[in-house]
């Protein structure tokens, strides 16, 4: 491929949270575009995060980028540990001088999401409820702190916040106090950085996949792979709107493309309104529209046919 195949050639992204699911399709995407692409995570060849699964690890993610047609360097880091990231900046400074993409991925807490939902706040877990905080907001916090003093050193830099749900649907209470609170902070956490990041020329986002056939709903929840998924569609028929972790991946790849990326700044964006706006597709050709879906078939239980939001 030549340079106009791979417009994101010669800039650097850093991936927090790319072990597995939306992180590592983002990163394995941008990387696709040419992006030399930092994955980061807690899962390795050697040792396996509180999520608990060694299926995934941040060396894949890097080789799997690599294989798409950037470079992929995998960085052991634990985000909550401000010493571990100021550490990986550095040396990203250092090996490159520079920072264009930085994607808050950070999760790892659906371990903690066990039945809390319908429980009532004072009935959950405290230690589990404050954990998934720290995970899902505060690990982003850290991230943007040591990252942000070298994307923002020349114009253009991008931010995208990460999370599940869009403004617009996340104003429904999302049935579990911690998780409500976990998923709400990204969106207002890129309102605020979108603000301060402005006047100096670069960008903050959220961004939503719908319904993520990740590998943990493929093989847990579901006991399907990515090849049978429409299996689970009898289990569930909302399950038809599910969405491979390639399409965010696309999604978050065709902001960084985006000269004009400056005009999301700030706001709540999602795979489903991104694929309309720049063309792509998932992986079977199709545009899932999740949020919209939910919003009809799921809150308001009204007949659609999932074919008219894909």
């Amino acid at each position: 491929m030549n340079q106009q195949d791979k417009p994101l050639t010669g800039k650097i992204a850093l991936v927090a949270g790319a072990t597995r699911g939306a992180g590592r399709a983002m990163a394995v995407e941008l990387g696709a575009a040419g992006a030399t692409v930092y994955a980061t995570g807690r899962t390795t060849r050697t040792a396996v995060s509180e999520v608990g699964r060694a299926t995934e690890t941040i060396e894949e993610t890097a080789e799997l980028v690599t294989a798409a047609g950037g470079e992929g360097v995998a960085v052991p880091t634990d985000h909550l540990e401000p010493e571990q990231v100021e550490a990986l900046v550095d040396r990203i400074d250092r090996e490159r001088g520079r920072l264009d993409v930085l994607v808050n991925d950070v999760w790892g807490a659906d371990h903690l999401l066990d039945l809390s939902f319908g429980t009532k706040m004072w009935d959950l877990d405290l230690a589990g409820g404050l954990r998934m905080l720290r995970l899902g907001v505060e690990t982003h916090i850290i991230s943007s702190r040591y990252a942000l003093p070298l994307l923002t050193r020349r114009p253009g830099g991008l931010v995208i916040e990460v999370t599940d749900g869009t403004k617009e649907s996340n104003r429904r209470y999302r049935e579990s106090f911690y998780y409500d609170l976990a998923k709400n902070a990204p969106i207002r956490m890129a309102y605020a950085l979108g603000e301060e990041l402005r006047d100096l020329g670069c960008t903050a986002v959220s961004l939503t996949p719908g319904w993520l056939r990740s590998e943990a709903m493929l093989d847990t929840h579901f006991k399907v792979t990515e090849e049978n998924w429409r299996d689970g569609i009898k289990q569930d028929p909302h399950f038809a709107i599910s969405e491979s972790p390639t399409y965010v991946g696309r999604a978050a790849a065709a902001l960084a493309c985006d000269p004009d990326v400056a005009r999301w700044n700030g706001q709540s964006l999602s795979s489903g309104q991104l694929a309309r706006e720049y063309g792509f597709t998932d992986t079977d050709g199709s545009q899932p529209d999740a949020w919209p879906y939910i919003r009809d078939a799921v809150n308001e239980g009204k007949d659609v046919d999932v074919a008219d939001y894909r």
